[in-house]
């Protein structure tokens, strides 16, 4: 086994304080914006949060913009890991168990902070195309989890209806979260049986 010249070391420990410094940042700017709100994230403030310098930040992330989608990209592929694992548990079993993802994928919801933060990256998203192309392929990524659920279940279903009932599925849930959250409204009990029923059903 061949070792390692000095050369080879000195650029890996500086690709690994390098990725570090990255990662440092992204937590920083991530902190403040689900504790403060997006309209506190400034490169500046991420800079002091982070125990960095201002350069270092516009370094890694040249603008807000830049910084923000790096952000919202990390915390979105955390949520599909985390989502992964109920719809390959429920097109593990009967479609009966639909109601239990469903009440699952509500419990998202809970957090009112979080919700708050996300409405703020949707608004986001509709003036910055950098967000909006973040948004959109986790979006599509969390569709196609729940075609591949569909397909499991009835695998006589042609594609098409299989992404469309996915895209509405989709857009029941998380449009859903800006009326339980007390946002736009506040949940009920009634509501949310209703909106348990006719998601389940877009799964059953």
């Amino acid at each position: 086994m061949s070792e390692r010249s000095p050369g080879q070391e000195k650029r890996t420990a500086t690709t690994t304080k390098g990725a570090q410094r990255r990662a440092a940042i992204l937590d920083a700017a991530e902190k403040i914006l689900f504790e403060s709100g997006y309209g506190e994230l400034t490169m500046r403030a991420v800079a002091v949060t982070a125990q960095t310098r201002l350069g270092h930040v516009q370094y890694y992330f040249p603008s807000r913009s830049e910084l923000i989608a790096a952000v919202l990209r990390r915390t979105l592929n955390r949520t599909l890991d985390r989502l992964a694992p109920l719809f390959a548990e429920a097109a593990a079993h009967t479609p009966s168990n639909a109601e239990g993802l469903v009440r699952q994928l509500l419990s998202e919801h809970d957090d009112p902070q979080l919700v708050r933060v996300y409405a703020e990256l949707w608004a986001l998203a509709g003036r910055d195309e950098a967000v909006a192309v973040v948004l959109r392929t986790f979006y599509g990524d969390y569709q196609n989890h729940v075609a591949r659920l569909l397909r499991t279940h009835d695998p006589s279903l042609p594609d098409t209806v299989c992404q469309a009932r996915a895209n509405v599925f989709t857009m029941l849930i998380e449009g859903a979260a800006l009326f339980r959250s007390g946002i736009a409204a506040h949940r009920t009990e009634a509501a949310d049986a209703e909106l348990i029923n006719t998601a389940t059903a877009l799964l059953d």
